[in-house]
């Protein structure tokens, strides 16, 4: 089987950063079947910028709705059978659709594949990579022994992803009816949508195809929702979390396991916000779920550090 992928890339207000977006996707040594932009209600020249590329980029505009939404409509009028995705303010490496396509070919029994990608800073300064930064993707390069592939497929393999993924949006390859079939990035929740979608697409999968390469660049912005307003972030951060664990009732042990580190992780770094501004109660009330599921040294350990800041 040949995969031809269809690249979404979601743009509100991204006219700055748009056409090296889509030129990364041009440049791929394996082309991809369509570009496709979704303008999600930009006031600035997001959709001239998409239509300067003429009939290499299809321009879907819509009514502001966020990154969920715009990205759900680009797969719902995709018209390939696998589905890419990346931000308009990031880049693909060269051979990003290549290293996922061959193996898809080569190997039809992968549920989906993810990989390697680099941070950068605003500068261009490289910032390290993914798979080095995560539990979960040191125990994928130790696995791959110096190999550029790797298939994730042991329960604590799983549980670790879950827990603290490594890759991202822009190197998930997944088939488009898969997709559809989860009904997409969830909408109403401003983070942490990636890990929604990405988590039930773990439980439904038994083989998932590790690319040890950077695929892509991650760009960091100084002035993120996370750094302006923390709290909040870390706040909506545990909302979305507490959706998907009423969900993870019914997935696979590995992945109950992993949705419940993450979020006892996502309350104690909520707690740590708070005490950075001096609401040491409200920290308490914010990790006690994670304390009373589970007491014990450890993680009295936890909240004593927590209060300490």
């Amino acid at each position: 089987m040949t995969p031809r992928f269809s690249v979404v890339i979601p743009a509100y207000n991204a006219a700055a950063t748009l056409a090296r977006a889509i030129e990364s996707v041009r440049a791929q040594s394996w082309p991809a079947h369509e570009i496709i932009v979704v303008d999600d209600g930009s006031s600035d020249a997001t959709a001239d910028v998409a239509a300067g590329f003429g009939d290499d980029v299809r321009l879907i505009r819509q009514p502001n709705q966020g990154v969920a939404a715009a990205r759900n409509r680009g797969a719902r009028e995709a018209s390939g059978d696998w589905l890419a995705f990346l931000d308009a303010d990031d880049w693909y490496a060269p051979d990003r659709l290549r290293l996922h396509a061959e193996w898809i070919a080569e190997d039809p029994t992968l549920d989906f594949l993810t990989g390697d990608y680099e941070y950068r800073d605003e500068a261009g300064t490289p910032l390290g990579t993914s798979m080095a930064q995560h539990d979960a993707g040191r125990r994928m390069l130790d696995k791959a022994g110096g190999a550029r592939r790797v298939v994730m497929d042991a329960a604590d393999e799983i549980a670790a992803f879950v827990a603290d993924h490594f890759g991202d949006t822009h190197t998930l390859s997944l088939r488009r009816e898969r997709f559809i079939a989860l009904g997409g990035y969830p909408v109403g929740f401003k983070v942490c949508e990636d890990v929604h979608l990405l988590t039930r697409l773990v439980a439904v999968s038994r083989r998932i195809g590790v690319s040890c390469a950077c695929l892509a660049v991650y760009l960091i912005h100084g002035g993120s929702a996370t750094r302006r307003d923390p709290v909040a972030a870390q706040r909506e951060n545990v909302r979305t979390l507490a959706d998907l664990a009423r969900l993870a009732e019914n997935f696979p042990l590995p992945v109950r396991q992993g949705v419940a580190a993450r979020m006892a992780d996502a309350r104690y770094n909520l707690g740590c916000a708070l005490v950075r501004e001096g609401q040491r109660l409200a920290a308490v009330r914010a990790v006690w779920p994670s304390f009373a599921a589970r007491p014990g040294r450890q993680s009295l350990r936890r909240l004593l550090s927590m209060l300490k800041g």
